[in-house]
């Protein structure tokens, strides 16, 4: 049985020939980018999710309404970095709201089971103060677990022309 063997100089002489040929392909995502998407992600997850348990904490409320208000504020800041770009490319609100709820639901919705999943499993880490060296420890440490289990998925998604693939279509 003969192989066909398929090299970039064959895919670029096939493709400058045939330029729609390959439409609805989405070429592979690699690592850097899905890691880049995935500290975008972070970057609004942690700002929401560290305010959101401060304030709780402050406040002295439980641990599911500080938890709760964690998670709600990591999609209001998670969703709002990415708004915030997509209003600059110049895009009208109701399409930039629906770019960043593509682009960013399952990144954060992953990103928050896996950092909220960490401290409820953390012992004693749900029950830390704002002093407690416990608190910021287990924090920080559940932010980067969730990044390392986020990256992947964002990797899949993009590669599939989905999540952060398509905030990229109006950086361009």
């Amino acid at each position: 049985m003969e192989h066909e063997t398929h090299t970039h100089e064959t895919h670029s002489a096939h493709t400058a020939h045939e330029p729609h040929a390959h439409a609805g392909h989405t070429a592979p995502a690699g690592w850097s980018m899905a890691a880049l998407a995935t500290l975008h992600c972070l970057t609004g997850c942690a700002v929401g999710e560290v305010l959101g348990m401060v304030v709780g904490t402050a406040l002295g409320w439980g641990n599911l309404a500080t938890t709760i208000l964690a998670i709600v504020l990591a999609f209001f800041f998670g969703y709002s970095l990415t708004l915030r770009g997509v209003l600059k490319a110049g895009v009208d609100l109701r399409t930039a709201v629906r770019v960043a709820l593509a682009a960013d639901t399952l990144s954060i919705a992953v990103m928050e089971l896996i950092d909220n999943g960490v401290i409820v499993l953390w012992p004693d880490a749900m029950d830390a103060t704002l002093k407690d060296p416990l608190f910021w420890g287990s924090l920080l440490i559940s932010l980067a677990v969730a990044f390392v289990v986020t990256t992947p998925v964002n990797k899949w998604t993009i590669g599939r022309g989905k999540g952060h693939a398509v905030v990229h279509r109006y950086h361009h």
